[in-house]
């Protein structure tokens, strides 16, 4: 076996890796939903620590809070999968870590979970970068379907983060 992840994840990744290298850029990810796996797909590619930093796996709302600092009023008033919380997560991960950047993952995986509101396939998304105004709030809201299975919505959620931590073409 060469590669634990699918292959999609480990190109993306490695190009990944390979544009914020080129642009001098160190990267973290707050995960929820997607356990790791992000992360897991960074550290696939050989030479990747001197651009990944750390992961924070925060799948708790007890987690959320004591490692990134996720207030405990806004995970009352939107819930864990909303894009206040997704931006205080993306936030608190470039506050706890020596990064330039950050992307935040939270969601409804399922099978179960999901609510009239947010249902199962829900997945949200936050890229913080340092040096950029707080108020200009980077994230993003995704249904990739109740009809999928968990495995499926956690690739597709794991795609869309790495796409995130591209660097913009003028960085």
């Amino acid at each position: 076996m060469e590669n634990l992840l699918p292959t999609e994840l480990v190109v993306l990744a490695t190009t990944v890796i390979e544009k914020n290298r080129a642009a001098g850029r160190r990267i973290t990810v707050a995960e929820s939903c997607t356990g790791g796996l992000v992360a897991a797909a960074l550290t696939e590619v050989p030479g990747s620590s001197d651009v990944f930093d750390c992961g924070f796996n925060t799948y708790s709302n007890d987690a959320k809070q004591k490692m990134l600092g996720v207030s405990s009023d806004l995970l009352e008033t939107f819930g864990a999968v909303s894009i206040a919380v997704a931006w205080e997560m993306a936030q608190g991960a470039l506050k706890h870590s020596d990064c330039d950047v950050a992307v935040a993952i939270t969601g409804v995986a399922g099978p179960g979970g999901g609510t009239e509101k947010k249902p199962v396939g829900t997945v949200v998304f936050a890229k913080a970068e340092k040096g950029r105004d707080t108020d200009d709030v980077i994230a993003d809201r995704k249904n990739f379907g109740d009809d999928k299975s968990r495995a499926d919505i956690r690739l597709q959620a794991v795609l869309v983060a790495l796409e995130l931590l591209l660097p913009d073409d003028k960085e």
